[in-house]
């Protein structure tokens, strides 16, 4: 039996089979093309968060799609048993484009980096060294495994499942003298997300990070950098790292790198590498072809179709109207972002919860972050009139709230 239409029985089915972890809007989507998405009754809608900086080439790309059936006609799954040339050729592309030597493929961010915290500890075990203690910021979001969320740096995520994974410690973002100060002999790795992006879109400061890669130099510690959802053209570089003038020693990718298929990457040098011995690690479905042929067509489709260049194009236009909209609208507080990762943050008079509800009527998708702020992830291929069409719409809703107000 197909439900694929039936929004009420999706609904029915959904509350009474899944577990209710998630709080879904009333709309069901059967199908995407480009920068939109159609529900079951055919409205459309603009994707301005494009399943949380997922859908990086838009839906239904035919290069990825025609990718994807190519690939599932021939093989789906093999184990890692054996050589898989999607996976050698994916790595290859990766490491090409980055600072890397050698990458771990796995489903998921917090695969990737459930991976990087034991990557780092395992690097130290082999060299004799008793370093374990990995550093991260107050607000940060790296995952929802019990080591991922133990990093994480927000209690909300970790206070249900404690006692959590010990060994992390937590320091203001962007505060360089609490990081000096957390800093000890048994520290292993500073683990860092470039922009939060969970906090409400929040960049790191280019001299944090700079005194972020000189204390590592100094300490002999590890630089870990996840770029979960800032990878992969998000910010108009192929990574975040890029803005600022230096390499991590270790990086994570998932979300946008295979355009909807599920995939994590571990990616780090091969000096960092040694910290993973055969048997150490793995991932039964890590490195399919299906995900790997999805991920080196994503890779080139951005190259070909100049999507980094149009990420930073499309962005800047955003970032300028939206600033013009802080400056003549009170109730926008601040806008922050880079390339096509944008937070706009509202004052009391305007909850996120309602503004993602107001624009979703009007036939934009964003998401909400907090209490106070809307993220936008859209396709990286998005046109500027399409980004304009949503700034249109939030200047229309804020003049009519300052005329009820």
């Amino acid at each position: 039996m197909s439900i694929e239409n039936d929004l009420y029985l999706t609904k029915d089915y959904d509350k009474k089979y899944c577990m209710q972890v998630f709080a879904p809007l009333d709309v069901a989507f059967v199908k995407g093309k480009g920068s939109y998405l159609y529900d079951t009754e055919g409205n459309k809608y603009l994707d301005m968060i494009g399943g949380i900086a997922v859908n990086s080439v838009g839906h239904g790309h035919p290069v990825l799609t025609k990718a994807i059936a190519d690939q599932a006609k021939k093989l789906i799954h093999c184990s890692n048993y054996y050589y898989i040339p999607g996976r050698s050729e994916l790595a290859y592309n990766l490491c090409r484009k980055s600072f890397a030597e050698k990458v771990f493929f796995s489903n998921s961010g917090a695969e990737a980096n459930e991976a990087a915290i034991k990557l780092a500890r395992g690097y130290f075990h082999y060299k004799g060294e008793d370093r374990y203690e990995i550093i991260t910021a107050k607000m940060s979001f790296h995952g929802r495994t019990m080591a991922t969320i133990a990093a994480t740096g927000q209690e909300k995520f970790r206070t249900p499942f404690e006692p959590v994974t010990p060994g992390f410690k937590y320091i203001e973002f962007n505060n360089i003298d609490e990081l000096y100060e957390a800093v000890t002999d048994k520290t292993a790795a500073i683990m860092l997300e470039l922009i939060q992006g969970e906090s409400g879109v929040h960049p790191a400061a280019p001299d944090f990070v700079l005194e972020v890669r000189n204390l590592c130099n100094e300490k002999g510690i590890l630089f870990i950098d996840d770029e979960i959802q800032t990878g992969v053209g998000r910010t108009g570089k192929m990574f975040c790292y890029e803005h600022y003038g230096v390499k991590p020693d270790i990086m994570t990718l998932a979300k946008g790198l295979a355009g909807g298929v599920p995939i994590g990457a571990t990616l780090c040098t091969d000096e960092v590498a040694t910290g993973f011995h055969v048997g150490d690690h793995g991932s039964t479905f890590g490195g399919n072809p299906l995900a790997m042929a999805a991920g080196n067509a994503v890779l080139g489709i951005i190259t070909e179709e100049g999507l980094l260049s149009n990420a930073d194009y499309v962005g800047d236009a955003m970032m300028t109207e939206l600033q013009r909209l802080a400056q003549k609208y009170p109730q926008v507080v601040q806008v922050r972002g880079r390339g096509l990762l944008i937070g706009i943050e509202f004052n009391s008079l305007i909850s996120a919860s309602m503004m993602r509800s107001v624009l979703f009527k009007k036939g934009f998708l964003v998401s909400a972050i907090g209490t106070s702020t809307i993220r936008i992830a859209p396709p990286l291929s998005i046109a500027k009139y399409e980004a304009m069409s949503f700034v249109t719409a939030l200047e229309k809703i804020l003049k009519e709230e300052s005329k009820n107000k």
